[in-house]
């Protein structure tokens, strides 16, 4: 059985200290490869089409080969030391797993 993979969706509203947000940027990636993972895209301006609660801010994807995978990275004692750098210089709206669909057979 194929694992399935899946992505990661963040929702940064602020970003009130871009120097403690570059520290963990430029930690984020090695970790992120450590656990399998791979970036997708981010994005300052997402455009919303329907829903009350538009996102804001900065919207980043990233994704993992599976959910074990995604769990790993984010119970790393590694990242969450890195990640007192994000909580300090942003606010998170969410952090959302989302599974991808099962290959068809």
């Amino acid at each position: 059985m194929t694992e399935t993979p899946v992505f990661m969706i963040v929702n940064l509203s602020a970003i009130s200290d871009p120097d403690a947000y570059r520290v963990y940027e430029k930690g984020f990636f090695p970790l992120l490869k450590k656990h399998g993972g791979a970036f997708v895209t981010f994005d300052d301006n997402a455009i919303t089409l329907e829903g009350e609660q538009p996102l804001a801010g900065r919207v980043v994807i990233f994704k993992f080969p599976s959910e074990d995978a995604a769990k790993a990275w984010y119970a790393d004692p590694a990242y969450q030391a890195l990640s007192e750098h994000r909580r300090a210089g942003t606010t998170l709206n969410f952090l959302t797993l989302v599974h991808a669909m099962p290959a068809r057979s």
